[in-house]
């Protein structure tokens, strides 16, 4: 698309994205140079590495293999609420971590709800902390990803191929071997690369259930290093290795072929006729129910610890929390706006592109969020901040452009594809009628985008409202966030207001993200 053909310019979106790309960048160079690499790894270190990599394997292992055959029952029946059940899918996305972590002890911890029952019958507490807790809490996060991921691998076969297989007479096994299978053979690997990346840089999963020797990754070791030894060489050293680790997870899982496919099809529905047998009925039942009440009983064990917390707050719990939620409302509003100042001109950029090859440029800039690690840029920022002014200080601020810049990829890929058709729609018609510049953007452009800005705004909100990252390596013992300050009470055993806390963190994150989401829907060409 030629740029000097439409009523915009790309230099904005190119100077954004040069900003973007001078700040993460710059962050990672700070890092590199203050790492002492001649210092070595130490053992404890390589411990922090081989935890890391061994969570990320199981994790993701665990989370496909469970995948499949939910996706597959989700493929082949239809009932009442699999839409719903779909939709919520997507909820663990914006789902506050610590929120869920909470959820998750709740229902499985030692004084849990399935530890209680295990115990009429006489046996002992689960124990949730270390490995098999941090794979839990990964697969209760990463296991609708994965079957969102490979459902669409199955609504991608052609319904010209299912009734083909009917007109031949192809049984169970004959339709999984020419059909299904191939097309897990295709997906699987890109899932499995995806969600490796994901588990590879989660730090409040690790800070949560983990922690120990035996039980630490690469991040949280890097958090460990700053809030108590203050060891930045160290913790320069681990953002070094923790960005070698994520970038290669990151390039594998971009790089992942897919595939041929099965080709093209007439977009027909089709309802299945295989696996219509009882034991094929029942299986697929089990899969869903399980699939179901491993994603609610946690959500629903927040609500009905959440609101007894929040009536007995009182006091200075009550005042701390709610000090708490006010800077995460503010951080969320900040890194929101943020955001949407970015990621508007960038998705102007990489629409037009150019014949030298601008937008994609633009793109790998916003992409660099999703590369590198929140706590390692965190790292680099306090790095060049330090010598200059008080990082402590600056905690809010920095928290927010951090969010702001872990969420432009997933705007980029929700604002991009509807700049590119609103330009190639109205583009030379704006341009006849000498629409241009900011009255083409006030009168063209935001109308038809209103949507897709909301839902990358909300989304933005959400992640940033429950994010626990870069506070915990900046905020002093005054300052914290509703995340921080959960964490705290649940760390000092606070339990019934850090339900308080949560359940209102809830409410704010997915209330954030509906509000923005539906007011961009509202009066908006659709």
């Amino acid at each position: 698309m030629a740029e000097r053909a439409q009523p915009l310019r790309s230099r904005w979106g190119l100077g954004v994205a040069a900003c973007v790309a001078a700040l993460i960048l710059g962050a990672l160079a700070a890092v590199v140079w203050r790492a002492e690499v001649g210092r070595g790894i130490g053992p404890a270190d390589w411990a922090a590495i081989r935890f890391t990599v061994v969570q990320a394997i199981l994790s993701a292992g665990v989370s496909v293999a469970l995948a499949v055959p939910v996706a597959r029952a989700l493929a082949r029946r239809r009932f009442p609420g699999r839409r719903f059940l779909i939709a919520l899918m997507g909820a663990p996305f914006i789902l506050p971590v610590i929120v869920a972590i909470l959820g998750i002890l709740a229902v499985f911890g030692r004084s849990g709800w399935l530890s209680d029952a295990l115990a009429v019958f006489g046996f002992e507490p689960i124990q949730i902390y270390g490995l098999h807790g941090v794979v839990l809490a990964h697969v209760f996060f990463n296991l609708p990803l994965a079957t969102r991921l490979i459902l669409q691998g199955w609504q991608e076969i052609p319904a010209e191929r299912f009734r083909l297989a009917a007109q031949i007479n192809a049984d169970p096994r004959a339709m999984w071997r020419l059909l299904e299978a191939p097309m897990l053979r295709q997906v699987v690997p890109g899932a499995l690369a995806v969600v490796f990346a994901i588990c590879l840089s989660s730090f409040a999963v690790a800070l949560t259930l983990g922690g120990g020797p035996r039980a630490t990754t690469i991040e949280l070791a890097i958090y460990q290093a700053f809030r108590f030894d203050f060891d930045l060489g160290r913790a320069a050293l681990l953002s070094g290795v923790q960005l070698v680790l994520t970038g290669a997870a990151a390039i594998v899982a971009l790089r992942v072929a897919t595939g041929e496919g099965f080709g093209t099809g007439l977009d027909r529905s089709l309802r299945r006729w295989d696996g219509q047998t009882p034991a094929a009925r029942l299986w697929d039942s089990l899969w869903i129910c399980a699939a179901a009440l491993f994603l609610i009983l946690p959500l629903s064990a927040i609500v009905l610890a959440g609101v007894p917390g929040l009536a007995a707050m009182g006091g200075r719990s009550a005042a701390a929390i709610w000090s708490a939620a006010a800077n995460s409302v503010v951080i969320s509003a900040v890194s929101t706006g943020v955001l949407v100042m970015m990621a508007l001109p960038m998705a102007v950029a990489v629409a037009l592109g150019s014949a030298r090859g601008g937008g994609a440029l633009v793109e790998m800039a916003g992409l660099l969020g999703l590369a590198v690690s929140p706590l390692v840029i965190g790292t680099g920022l306090f790095i060049v901040i330090y010598p200059i002014a008080d990082p402590f200080a600056l905690a809010l601020p920095v928290t927010a452009l951090v969010n702001a810049l872990m969420s432009l990829p997933f705007a980029l890929r929700i604002l991009v594809p509807r700049t590119r058709e609103i330009l190639s729609r109205y583009g030379r018609l704006s341009l006849s009628l000498d629409v241009r510049g900011w009255d083409f953007i006030r009168r063209v452009l935001l109308p038809r985008m209103r949507p897709q800005i909301g839902f990358a705004a909300g989304l933005a909100a959400a992640l940033s409202m429950g994010d626990l990252g870069v506070i915990a390596l900046f905020a002093d013992s005054e300052t914290a966030t509703l995340p921080l300050q959960v964490y705290r009470l649940m760390g000092a055993y606070r339990m019934e207001a850090a339900s308080g806390g949560a359940l209102l963190l809830l409410c704010l994150s997915m209330g954030a993200f509906y509000i923005l989401d539906r007011g961009g829907r509202r009066h908006a060409e659709t």
